[in-house]
């Protein structure tokens, strides 16, 4: 499979940022990076010489992959193991009965010992089915990309990265150079108006209402109302997504950029409107549910698998002892 370990740079842009910057090499390496190199503004642009930044951070082991080439072969290898895939069904209800889980789905019902719920944007819908005790609600946000034109690919060598701001469990727009040719640049946050609302025009009766009807929402909306505009404003104006652009890469222009994909993050917000910002699990009988994984769990899905993993075995769950 291809990848490219192409390393990152994570760019302060401004006094304030420098804390923050100080604490994330200060977690690096206490996390374990290896050859995190904190960079003057000289060194930054030896490394990424259109970049922007009074000061940085050097990763080294960062690379870049093809994800749906890694989903495909986790796919392969779950079917070498005996693994069944059944892409089309749609969980209706979760039931137990006789130390085993239902699953009721579209397509007929489906029998485990151990069931892990993973469903990303419907992970707390499938959490109540099994009358889990979770007080917090899935929110959608749209994050919207942009690509750069092939004539100024060589504006970008690696991936170059913002300063996150600690308020928001979102990473800010960067620049991601693609394993397959191209440089993504984006994305912003804004709420998308459906569950699966990919497109700026999705919208859903239902999953508005659900939002507008729980508490969390309106104390989150009334914090944060100001990034909300902020964020609508550059979904709608190319101009404002460049100037957002341009703190880190000043070269960069509006004819520079052309439309690119959309992704859908599911962020948990819990009742006190909090984003919450860490991994969230919750436990019923039979039952594993994921309730938030923030950004990056595509990079740690092996890491956070063998957590689930060790987490229940440690639990005492026969049925996953039995299986392992």
């Amino acid at each position: 499979m291809p990848y490219d370990i192409c390393g990152k740079v994570i760019v302060a842009t401004a006094e304030n940022e420098l804390p923050r910057l100080d604490e994330l090499y200060r977690r690096g390496n206490g996390n374990g990076l290896t050859g995190l190199q904190m960079l003057t503004a000289e060194e930054i642009r030896e490394i990424e010489p259109h970049a922007a930044g009074i000061r940085g951070i050097r990763v080294p082991s960062t690379g870049i992959v093809d994800y749906g080439k890694v989903a495909e072969k986790y796919a392969e290898h779950i079917v070498e193991r005996g693994g069944e895939i059944h892409v089309p069904h749609e969980v209706i209800a979760l039931r137990r009965s006789r130390g085993n889980t239902i699953i009721e789905t579209t397509r007929g019902p489906i029998e485990a010992g151990l069931v892990i719920n993973c469903a990303g944007l419907q992970s707390d819908r499938v959490s109540r089915m099994a009358d889990a005790k979770v007080d917090s609600r899935i929110i959608p946000f749209r994050g919207e990309y942009y690509e750069i034109i092939a004539a100024k690919h060589y504006l970008v060598r690696g991936l170059i990265y913002p300063v996150p701001d600690p308020q928001f469990p979102f990473l800010g727009v960067h620049f991601t150079r693609r394993i397959g040719g191209g440089v993504e640049a984006g994305p912003n946050a804004v709420l998308a108006l459906k569950r699966e609302g990919y497109l700026k025009n999705s919208f859903d009766v239902g999953d508005m209402l659900e939002f507008a009807t729980f508490p969390g929402f309106w104390i989150m909306a009334a914090k944060h109302w100001q990034m909300s505009v902020g964020e609508y404003h550059r979904s709608w104006s190319k101009a404002a997504f460049v100037r957002a652009l341009r703190r880190l890469l000043p070269e960069l222009r509006a004819e520079d950029l052309i439309s690119g994909g959309s992704g859908v993050r599911a962020q948990a917000l819990d009742i006190s409107g909090k984003l919450i910002d860490d991994f969230h699990f919750v436990y019923t009988e039979g039952m594993v549910h994921v309730c938030n994984v923030p950004s990056p769990a595509a990079t740690a899905s092996l890491a956070i698998g063998k957590y689930i993993v060790n987490t229940v075995l440690q639990r005492g769950d026969s049925n996953l002892a039995a299986a392992r």
